[in-house]
């Protein structure tokens, strides 16, 4: 997260990302994000950029079906226990994957590169939310595909467990935005419900889902 100006407060930068992934042996579930397996699963592979890599079990999915990977994260403690999943894996998946530590505030990716850019549960400021979309819609290929997955701003009125911070969520509009008109085709863009047991509660949460192609 960022203050609105797009710089990261230090309250959620490197070190507390460092300090939340030390808190636990495994902060995630360790499986890949169900909209990425829905979505990217018949795609023939190519070079993937994973933006919020975390403890990478997305990435690790990408590179075990041929993708080669370049997975970004703030967290060099996220990366090193990632990358050890990797090796745990096996070479065939290891080898596919580029481990990169950066604030993505502060970095582009090369343009453009990727057959898949995949962004999951970014939630930032609505300036440097859109400097970002831009950049990773700049990072897309001819004919490569955009994918964004959030929590929806849906479920802040509907008593699911979220920070109180609406101005952090958003809806396919704030993805597709980043656009340019005539050389994108928005496949999907909506909020996907879900069945989920937060804090011992059950509740009716919302995904938003957005995934374009960049057209020849």
């Amino acid at each position: 997260m960022t203050d609105e100006h797009g710089s990261l407060p230090e309250e959620m930068g490197e070190e507390f990302w460092n300090e939340r992934y030390r808190s636990s042996d495994r902060i995630w579930s360790g499986r890949p994000n169900r909209h990425l397996v829905r979505e990217v699963e018949g795609l023939p592979p190519g070079r993937a950029l994973d933006v919020g890599a975390g403890e990478g079990a997305d990435a690790l999915w990408l590179a075990a079906r041929g993708w080669r990977v370049t997975a970004v994260d703030i967290s060099s403690v996220a990366l090193d226990r990632a990358a050890a999943h990797a090796m745990a894996a096996g070479a065939g998946v290891a080898d596919r994957i580029t481990w990169l530590r950066a604030d993505v505030t502060r970095w582009a990716p090369p343009t453009p590169q990727y057959e898949l850019v995949t962004a999951q549960f970014m939630h930032l400021y609505p300036n440097p939310r859109a400097l970002l979309f831009a950049d990773l819609a700049a990072a897309v290929i001819p004919g490569g595909e955009l994918l964004v997955v959030a929590h929806h701003p849906r479920d802040l009125a509907s008593g699911v467990p979220r920070p109180p911070h609406p101005e952090l969520f958003y809806e396919g509009d704030a993805v597709t935005a980043a656009l340019v008109e005539g050389e994108w085709e928005v496949l999907v863009d909506e909020a996907r419900p879900s069945e989920q047991v937060l804090d011992g509660v059950s509740h009716t949460v919302h995904d938003l889902v957005v995934r374009a192609r960049r057209l020849s």
